[in-house]
């Protein structure tokens, strides 16, 4: 695995991957545009590294995680699904049946230390320290993505609070506006981690202290953007897919630990009771989500490498590079969603559905109702809460294909029977939601009716080739490609 950014750039490079950028483009729009295009080419793109942003030192990375290539290069495996199957095996571990399978399982058993980081005292992340009025934004060239942006936005920050009461840490990436060179916003949305330590501060009444690494290394990029259940810490999941600890180091102002090889590191707080408008901004959504009143970070410290890359990314219409990232958590989370609800085949997030607000999932179907039974409990599950609508079709139809999910949907759904509408919960940035953060959701059962279901008609059967005469027209087929 890759220690740091460094490592995994010159590894995109030797696979060419990576398209270094010699012309001089401004943070302010020019960059972001190359970015959005390249990011939507067949595959997601090459990974982009801008040498000499206009009126900078610092060269910008960007969508390095941006194909399904790139994202398992970064995760350690072939393939994202090879990640369920690690993930599989690390929670379902089988049962010696004697000693010699006892010893087999060692290995596993070590891999458990890799669960929890290592603190350290030199880090590269603290090569330069600049506190008082030497701590400032300006070396860094932070983008502005979208003409009618509020301003600059740091997009993939890892944002590290403690709960001020239980001490329990979290890790997150949320947007920061920046509004000078000093200060920033911090939108922690209210479902968020990171919130919830932000409301128990200004409860106490106490100023909650913040880190922030930008460029740390790539496993860990994507870990705190993973929707992790509260209260379990991100860098267990580093630790685990890294396949070695995590390194921290202790911050120089605040109370905090951080990646120890990461790029860059801000230090600071957020008062209690100080807000300030935020946005718009460009989002994931393809639309500008709207202004709205976020906490303030303040600047205290920056940390960095002598050479440091500023690691930014891009949203907007997708697909972007964020759809390999969810990509990944769609792999790394269906094992651990199978341990409650093991009737669940597959699961798929389209691109299109921006992760949440298109669901397909498969199902072994065992009684009647099943599929509502899968809807409820989808929407009770973690941050699939968010989910708007929830499609649930037979484990004999493939999910990460769209097109033949809406192809049995459209002959297997009859609307009066089989919608269910409800409502709850939705996304912060879910601007067609009846009121800020709730909303209606809809379930569709595309799974094939039972009579036990008061279905009364004989359901037809799907179109199936002989396996011999299937296998016969194959071989014509291929040489007709020759």
């Amino acid at each position: 695995m890759f220690p740091d950014l460094n490592a995994f750039i010159t590894e995109l490079d030797r696979r060419k991957e990576l398209a270094r950028i010699a012309e001089p483009l401004s943070p302010n729009l020019e960059i972001s545009a190359v970015i959005d295009q390249v990011s939507k080419s067949p595959g997601g793109g090459q990974g982009l590294l801008f040498e000499k942003p206009t009126g900078y030192d610092m060269p910008v990375a960007a969508n390095l995680f941006g194909s399904e290539s790139r994202m398992s290069l970064a995760l350690g495996v072939e393939k994202l699904d090879d990640l369920a199957t690690e993930i599989r095996e690390l929670t379902t571990p089988a049962m010696p049946k004697g000693f010699m399978d006892a010893l087999k399982m060692l290995p596993l058993a070590n891999r458990l230390k890799d669960l929890m980081p290592k603190t350290v005292k030199d880090a590269p992340c603290q090569e330069i320290v600049q506190q008082g009025s030497a701590a400032n934004l300006d070396a860094i060239p932070i983008l502005t993505t979208w003409p009618e942006d509020g301003g600059p936005y740091i997009t993939l920050p890892l944002v590290f609070t403690k709960d001020p009461e239980t001490g329990m840490r979290n890790i997150g990436t949320y947007r920061m506006q920046v509004y000078d060179n000093k200060t920033t916003g911090m939108h922690w949305q209210r479902h968020k981690g990171g919130a919830q330590h932000h409301r128990v501060a200004e409860r106490m009444g106490q100023r909650l202290e913040v880190a922030v690494a930008l460029g740390p290394e790539p496993v860990l990029s994507y870990c705190a953007t993973a929707p992790m259940p509260e209260g379990l810490d991100e860098l267990m999941l580093a630790g685990v897919l890294g396949k070695r600890r995590v390194e921290l180091v202790k911050c120089v102002t605040v109370d905090l630990q951080v990646p120890a090889n990461a790029q860059i590191v801000l230090e600071g707080y957020v008062e209690p009771g100080e807000r300030r408008r935020e946005g718009p901004f460009g989002d994931h959504t393809g639309f500008y989500s709207l202004a709205d009143d976020f906490p303030v970070f303040h600047l205290t410290c920056v940390t960095m490498r002598k050479k440091p890359i500023y690691l930014t990314t891009v949203v907007g219409i997708p697909p972007m590079e964020d759809l390999y990232l969810g990509k990944a958590s769609e792999r790394i989370f269906l094992p651990l969603i199978q341990k409650t609800l093991p009737e669940i085949v597959d699961m798929h997030f389209p691109a299109a559905g921006i992760f949440h607000n298109f669901v397909l999932i498969s199902i072994d179907k065992r009684y009647p109702g099943h599929a509502r039974k899968i809807m409820s409990a989808v929407w009770g599950l973690g941050q699939l809460m968010f989910s708007k609508c929830v499609v649930i079709v037979d484990k004999d139809v493939n999910v990460q294909d769209p097109a033949e999910v809406a192809w049995v949907v459209g002959t297997h759904v009859d609307p009066l029977r089989d919608v269910e509408i409800t409502k709850g919960p939705v996304d912060d940035l879910d601007d067609a939601a009846v009121s800020p953060a709730y909303g209606g959701k809809m379930g569709v059962d595309a799974t094939r009716k039972w009579a036990s279901e008061g279905f009364s008609r004989e359901w037809p059967k799907r179109l199936k080739m002989t396996e011999s005469v299937a296998a016969k027209a194959a071989a014509v087929v291929s040489r007709l490609k020759r």
